[in-house]
């Protein structure tokens, strides 16, 4: 007795359409034609069948089932190889279910990155659009540090947001003062902003190359002067605190 194409399907618990195709991309062979055209499923063709669902429902894709061959074969690899992966996978959606839970608890946008979650309220779209290249740039503690920043704002970083792109000179300097100043402080609170490549998992040619067309996008021209002038002004310093040690070592 043989068994037609949806009759073995029902057997199986599959469908039709999932025997057909597994006949395409390979995994069930076709099954000889009765006079009338119709197929002709025997036992070998169900067993193989119920082998396909039931490495499926263990999480092997086809494209493993049809690399590894018939289920006969030893499998000690194969499971190795699965459950690794399978771990890889539990872990992945542990650490997406606390992301969401971290975002329902803020009730952050869902393309919020982590972990800016409990800042969010506090972002308007441009630095939304900043932390989200940020994210994709430094490292997880470097992120941390930024979303510690931002949760501090002070009324230097909300008169530098309200600096007009027609800003004069005297305007953007008193600006950029007050940035120096702060960027100094944050620089000491978090050593990597100094050099802020050591905090980019894939180098400092990357990081400018992501992160410097965003700025000049989302910022105006006289805020963009205003950044330029802070980091001279704080790289001054620097240079000139540096050489002041020895001078001083040296006078005592």
């Amino acid at each position: 007795m043989a068994w037609s194409t949806r009759q073995l399907a029902d057997i199986a618990g599959t469908t039709v359409k999932a025997v057909r195709h597994y006949h395409r991309i390979g995994l069930l062979d076709e099954p000889e034609r009765a006079p009338n055209g119709y197929k002709q499923y025997r036992p070998a063709h169900l067993v193989r069948l119920l082998q396909i669902k039931r490495m499926r429902s263990l999480g092997v894709s086809l494209a493993q089932i049809g690399a590894r061959g018939r289920a006969d074969e030893k499998p000690d690899e194969a499971i190795r190889v699965l459950d690794a992966e399978l771990a890889d996978t539990i872990e992945r959606l542990q650490r997406i279910r606390a992301e969401l839970a971290d975002i329902l608890k803020h009730r952050a946008p869902l393309d919020t990155p982590p972990p800016f979650g409990p800042v969010a309220d506090e972002l308007c779209e441009r630095d939304h659009a900043l932390v989200t290249v940020y994210s994709q740039v430094f490292n997880h503690d470097a992120l941390n540090d930024l979303c510690q920043l931002i949760s501090e704002r002070d009324d230097h970083e909300d008169e530098f947001d309200s600096l007009p792109e027609d800003a004069d000179d005297a305007g953007v300097d008193e600006v950029a003062g007050h940035l120096a100043v702060a960027m100094r402080d944050h620089q000491d609170r978090f050593p990597w902003m100094s050099d802020p490549a050591g905090a980019a998992p894939r180098g400092k040619q990357f990081a400018e190359t992501v992160i410097l067309p965003a700025v000049v996008e989302l910022y105006n021209k006289a805020q963009l002067k205003a950044l330029a002038r802070a980091h001279a002004l704080n790289q001054e310093f620097r240079s000139t605190a540096g050489t002041d040690v020895p001078e001083r070592q040296a006078s005592s």
